[in-house]
Order: C-alpha cells, then structure tokens, then sequence
C-alpha cells in the first residue's frame, strides 16, 4: 500500500471535535475485532450467523437478565461514561443501564429556530446527495431509493444531504426530534444487522442491507426531512415512541438497545448550512463529535 493510500486510511478512522482536533477512539479495540470478521474468510463466514437478526435478539434478551449487571461496571470504567449526567443508580439488568434517560441540563437542547441541533450523541459525517439520488460513505457508493426503500421519495431529496451519525457503544443512544415538526408514520424496512463501524464498508453496503426505520418530518423551520434509524450489530430493537400530529424540538422520538447504530438525517437542497468545521472534518476523512440537542448548522 502506497503512503497516500495508509494517509487515507488512518484519516477515514479519525473522529475529531468540533474545533478540529483529533479525540481518542473509545473503541479502538471494538475496531480491530470487526477488521478480522469483514477482513478475513473464517471472519466473513461467521457474520452470517452474527448479523441474523435473530442472533441479536437473543443477545437482548440475555441483557434484560438480571445477572446481566454484573457488566456495567466495567462497561462504565472502560468506555469512560460520565454517570453524573444520569438520574438513574440502579439498574434491573444491562439494557435498563444502555437505555436510561439522561439529565436535561446534561443535554440542553438549542432553542434557537435557526438552529439544526444534532438528534443524538454521535459521530457526524456530511455527504452530498447527487442528482441521480445517490451518496457515498467511506467510498462506498450508495442510492438513496435502495437506502428509503422508494424511488419517489428519494428524487424528492435529489441535491440534498445526508447527515450520518454514527453510535458507538460508549454514546448515549436516545434521539431527538430535530426541529418542531409533524412527523408522519414510521415505516420498518427489516434486513440484517452489520456493524456501523467504517471497517464494514470496504465489504458490505450496511446502508441497503441493514433494519432501518424511516419517517417523514415536516419541519417547521427546514422544510421536509428525512430521520431514518439504522440498526446495527446486537441492537436488540429500535424503539420509536407514538406521538401526536405536532411535535417540538428536542422532544424524545426513541431509542436503541444495546449496540452500535446509526441515525442519518436526509436534508433537501438548501435547506440547512452545515457548520464549516464539520464539512472541513468530512473532507478531511474525519468524524465529527456531537452531542444530543446542540447546534450542528443553521438554516439555509
């Protein structure tokens, strides 16, 4: 492999904040387990049992176990979790620990009508969405029909964006309504369940391939959005709450259980200006860190 080429590499795994300077990777180690199942043969064949979704449904519910909270103290000390931000000191088994709510004041969410907040804690790449409907990740190509499951819907975002953010295990994995909207009727398109990890990408197009929801905002300040949920490796479910015709910002719209995952907001042309530092860290091959409720751009 030639210097350019390793540069490259080394960049498409660099997570960095919002000023622009690296941070470390929290799971690093998660990383280079993936890099032997997607990069190696014995690997490649013990995915086909791993991404089942069955397969993760029983990881679930063995993390709904009482027993299962034996892992959480490690879990905290090795992920760093700052438990300060949290209510909630006792747990009835590790998804009750995953999936609890945190503090307001530890994610304020930014009121500003011009604002676009990020949905959840992550790591945010922006990608453009072509003309012909299509957007590409890590390098690998995408269409945005086969990622929706419809044609129509998708020619309605042609020129667009995609915001891609990214769960880590370490992340806080409730989300958000990005702005005040009417949302319409959530719509499962069920698959399999790769890893979000960016190792996935040189072999498997996890965004045409994995259990993904997707829902239709109307917002009241960036027009027409997209908010698709993307499942991923041992997430036991995606859960999104009912709501009414009429929603605010920051309300909660669901959450994952264990895992990795990924939320990916769809934006038309023009209708919101992603902040520079975050397009010069795409640009760069790096992601963006993000936290639930804070401003990511404002509107076009």
């Amino acid at each position: 492999m030639s210097e350019p080429q390793e540069a490259k590499k080394d960049a498409a795994a660099q997570i960095c904040d919002r000023d622009g300077n690296p941070v470390a990777d929290s799971c690093a180690s998660q990383g280079k387990l993936l890099a032997l199942l997607y990069r190696t043969k014995p690997g490649r064949a013990a995915l086909k049992i791993l991404t089942d979704p069955l397969v993760s449904r029983l990881a679930g519910a063995a993390l709904e176990h009482p027993l299962s909270t034996v892992a959480i103290p490690p879990f905290v000390m090795k992920k760093h979790i700052r438990m300060a931000d949290y209510a909630q000191e006792k747990f009835r088994s590790f998804n009750d620990f995953f999936t609890r709510p945190v503090k307001p004041s530890a994610r304020p969410i930014d009121r500003d009508p011009d604002a676009l907040i990020a949905p959840c804690d992550a790591k945010l790449t922006v990608v453009p969405v072509t003309e012909q409907t299509h957007f590409a990740v890590k390098g690998a190509d995408y269409s945005l029909a086969s990622f929706l499951g419809c044609k129509k819907l998708a020619k309605r975002f042609a020129g667009g964006q995609c915001l891609i953010f990214r769960l880590t295990p370490d992340d806080y994995h409730r989300y958000c309504y990005p702005d005040d909207c009417c949302p319409g009727r959530t719509r499962c398109i069920e698959g399999v369940l790769h890893t979000v990890n960016p190792v996935s990408a040189e072999t498997v197009k996890v965004y045409h391939e994995n259990t993904r929801t997707v829902t239709l905002l109307k917002t009241a300040h960036f027009g027409d959005m997209l908010q698709i949920e993307v499942g991923a490796m041992l997430v036991g479910k995606i859960v999104n709450h009912p709501h009414g015709k009429r929603v605010a910002r920051g309300i909660e719209k669901g959450y994952f259980e264990f895992g990795g995952s990924t939320i990916v907001l769809v934006l038309a042309p023009g209708a919101a200006e992603i902040d520079p530092q975050i397009i010069r860290n795409t640009e760069n091959g790096a992601e963006t860190l993000v936290r639930y409720g804070s401003r990511i751009g404002h509107r076009g």
